[in-house]
């Protein structure tokens, strides 16, 4: 016998087994022990594999596609059966980086221009540092100052593809709060405002305190007029 193996489960461990086990109902446990053998290794053997970083981010992206021409797309309806793929820079991990924040105390509110002309308050909630391609760089983290829910950080930014590469008014991140201050940055996850597909949209700019002096090959590119 094979050490680390389980007798009459060949090619599994025995916390796969405990797995598999916990995954089945209790009823299937009454079958004969040589039935239940063969239902336990079938269920471990059509598990989904994990998916690679690559495979996430392109499956992310697929996902948001069916989005844009599903009935909650913020295109316009008649322009939702048809709305073609996304753009996007290749995927990168140089571009996805570990940041920390450093909470702003307080309760400081800022006002954001927005795409329509009007003035959006936002909450500073704190400052993230990261180093990107060897260079530091910070970007300040928001909520809406209305919003009691702090638990999803807002990042709106701009950089120097803005413009030629990427949309002139800025891209966003969008971050789930943690509880150690440590925060995986991913700008392949970089996406445009809602206000690219829709003018009616309202979509806040990013302040100057979030205008990066890198460029961010990375995340979603121009959408075509």
């Amino acid at each position: 016998m094979e050490i680390g193996r389980t007798p009459g489960f060949p090619g599994l461990e025995p916390s796969e087994i405990r797995r598999v086990s916990r995954a089945l109902p209790s009823s299937i446990f009454h079958l004969p022990f040589s039935i239940l053998m063969v239902v336990m290794a079938l269920s471990a053997c059509s598990r989904a594999p994990e998916l690679t970083y690559e495979q996430e981010i392109a499956a992310w992206r697929a996902e948001k596609d069916g989005y844009m021409r599903s009935s909650e797309s913020p295109a316009p309806p008649e322009e939702r059966g048809t709305f073609p793929p996304l753009e996007y820079f290749p995927i990168s991990a140089g571009y996805r980086v570990p940041a920390q924040l450093e909470v702003i105390p307080g309760d400081e509110i800022i006002e954001m221009s927005t795409s329509t002309g009007l003035r959006r308050k936002m909450r500073r909630i704190g400052t993230l540092r990261f180093t990107l391609q060897g260079q530091p760089l910070t970007l300040t983290a928001f909520v809406d100052a209305s919003d009691q829910d702090v638990r999803r950080l807002f990042v709106p930014f701009n950089d120097l593809t803005n413009g030629t590469e990427t949309y002139p008014g800025g891209r966003y991140l969008d971050l789930d709060r943690t509880t150690t201050g440590i925060y995986d940055l991913d700008f392949n996850r970089a996406y445009n405002p809602f206000c690219v597909f829709n003018v009616a949209y309202d979509c806040p700019i990013p302040p100057r305190e979030n205008r990066l002096t890198v460029p961010i090959r990375a995340g979603e590119k121009l959408f075509p007029a």
